[in-house]
């Protein structure tokens, strides 16, 4: 297995308490199977029951990650704060990616070119 690529710490404060949360890609992973959870039951209300102790354990183990222990009036804040910094994260991730790739793309190029020898 890899080594995590992200381990982010973030600070949440939900309803004047602070929060610790650290991105891991359990974190990571866990938000989006939640995300593809609330999807499958919104395209579904009647799979609803079947799906809603699914989420309902996924979670249970995103607030485990929190430093102090989540109560039970800031937990829907949480998990919302929680995806919206996994999203943030994911996009510095992808625009990271795609300007690596835009900054290999313009040094091979200019690697590749080579002057003309002429010939006398």
């Amino acid at each position: 297995m890899m080594a995590s690529a992200c381990m982010i710490s973030q600070e949440i404060t939900i309803n004047g308490k602070k929060y610790h949360l650290t991105l891991t890609d359990q974190i990571l992973s866990d938000v989006r199977r939640l995300k593809a959870l609330y999807n499958a039951a919104y395209e579904d209300p009647e799979s609803f029951d079947e799906v809603s102790s699914a989420i309902s354990t996924t979670i249970t183990q995103i607030a485990t990650a929190v430093e102090p222990e989540v109560s039970d009036s800031d937990l829907d804040g949480l998990i919302q704060a929680v995806m919206k910094a996994v999203d943030e994260k994911s996009r510095e991730t992808e625009e990271a990616k795609a300007k690596h790739l835009e900054d290999k793309t313009k040094t091979g190029k200019k690697s590749s070119v080579k002057p003309k020898k002429s010939k006398k």
